[in-house]
């Protein structure tokens, strides 16, 4: 029985995959495989990258077991026809705009078998997850945020993306959108903490981490997350109130930082009386490899279907 669908988290520098069992709804942790990406390689090399980490995890699991395999890829990406729009302007994969994705992994792996390759935004992909099986399974209307390198969000309502319509900005996406004479993905993101902290104080710290090792000491680091907590809590308001947010899930590696700017943020929320409750994710990069499996059960790939044909 082909039950074991493999989950692939495609980013800028890495990828990863993990087997799940479509029946059980299991992630199998011990099919987990990952390898560093030169996202400005060759169509070519890129391919044999994923590819061979995708037989890692393919020989873990069995092949006779394969499902199929769902990516949560980074746009621009043709998600229904697989094919990439990479074209240079996010500085990642170039080389590979117009290559057809799944065609080229199925030569790749050249399985017995033809198996299904199928593609969703990653950001989507996280709040599939965690609507589907993660802290948020129980609301109707998620807001999913990912807080790191860049700003992923994605609207839920009743287990489906929303991309569309009056209730959200255009594709679902936050990112682009203006804040503080930037972008959202400017402001909110790792870059966005590191360059206010070195204008604020003229050190230039490595990562997020660093800065988070500085509060208990350092007052400037301690009000740069307030500040954080606040700025977010008045961006994300409209939306929230447009779309009648339930909850709001925050993952990505700034989350964990959240005993830090999580009280101003609630703060902010509670003196606008908005009511939706913030949780942090427990399965973090999880979801993800979730919310990509899933797609192959047809049933589930059916519904989502049509918001992956406005994404193209």
């Amino acid at each position: 029985m082909k039950n074991i669908a493999i989950g692939v988290d495609v980013g800028g520098s890495h990828i990863s995959c993990m087997g799940f069992d479509l029946e059980s709804e299991q992630l199998l942790p011990e099919s987990f495989s990952e390898s560093h990406v030169n996202s400005h390689s060759s169509s070519d090399e890129v391919i044999k990258t994923w590819g061979n980490v995708i037989k890692k995890t393919i020989d873990k699991i069995g092949v006779n077991n394969l499902a199929g395999i769902g990516f949560a890829m980074p746009g621009p990406f043709d998600y229904v026809n697989g094919v990439s729009c990479f074209n240079g302007q996010n500085g990642k994969y170039e080389h590979t705009y117009g290559m057809n994705v799944r065609e080229r992994l199925t030569e790749f792996l050249n399985l017995s078998q033809p198996v299904k390759i199928r593609f969703i935004n990653d950001a989507i992909a996280f709040a599939l997850g965690e609507a589907k099986f993660g802290k948020a399974k129980t609301n109707k209307s998620i807001l999913s945020i990912t807080l790191g390198t860049g700003f992923g969000s994605a609207f839920i309502k009743n287990g489906v993306p929303v991309v569309d319509g009056n209730e959200v900005p255009q594709d679902g996406c936050l990112w682009h959108l203006p804040f503080e004479n930037a972008t959202a993905d400017d402001y909110f993101s790792t870059r966005g903490l590191i360059n206010r902290f070195e204008q604020k104080t003229g050190y230039k710290c490595d990562g997020v981490k660093d800065i988070v090792a500085l509060c208990e000491t350092n007052p400037d680091a301690k009000q740069l997350f307030a500040d954080f907590g606040k700025s977010i809590g008045v961006f994300l308001n409209p939306w929230i109130q447009k779309s009648s947010i339930d909850v709001i899930v925050l993952g990505g590696n700034i989350s964990r930082a959240y005993p830090l700017f999580g009280e101003a943020m609630q703060t902010y929320f509670d003196s606008e009386n908005v009511s939706a409750e913030i949780v942090l994710s427990d399965l973090k990069e999880k979801s993800a490899f979730m919310g990509s499996a899933i797609l192959i059960d047809d049933k589930t790939y059916e519904n989502i279907l049509p918001v992956l044909i406005k994404l193209k």
